[in-house]
């Protein structure tokens, strides 16, 4: 009796390829994202949209119903960042989530603020 080869064990991981989630895109409007950008959802997709979302957006529109960082959606959801970049353009683009950046938050330091924080550093 000959022993059918196995494809995956547990410890393998997924069948599909994380390139395959995206189509091969390696750029979407999600680009961007800063890593600890904030991931909101903002509205349901309708029924048309809806069946074209695959499961791995279905995912994180359930992480992202209370706001969180892209980096903790990465995790969240198991698969590497530039992916989840891809994807999480694709679900703004769609008008699904919103992504807030820390930095339009708040303004950044003066040039000259940073540069007496570094000569007290090198000072130390």
């Amino acid at each position: 009796m000959t022993e059918t080869p196995q494809w995956l064990d547990e410890a393998a991981g997924p069948i599909v390829r994380p390139y395959a989630l995206i189509r091969g895109r390696t750029r979407s409007s999600g680009d961007a994202f800063d890593l600890i950008a904030t991931v909101s959802v903002v509205g349901e997709p309708s029924d048309e949209v809806a069946d074209e979302l695959g499961p791995e957006q279905r995912l994180i529109l359930r992480v992202a119903r209370d706001p969180i960082s892209v980096a903790d959606v990465a995790v969240e959801i198991d698969l590497p960042i530039g992916v989840v970049r891809v994807l999480l353009g694709d679900l703004r683009d769609n008008g699904l989530i919103s992504v807030t950046s820390p930095s339009a938050a708040r303004p950044r330091p003066s040039e000259g603020i940073l540069k007496e924080v570094i000569n007290g550093l090198r000072a130390l």
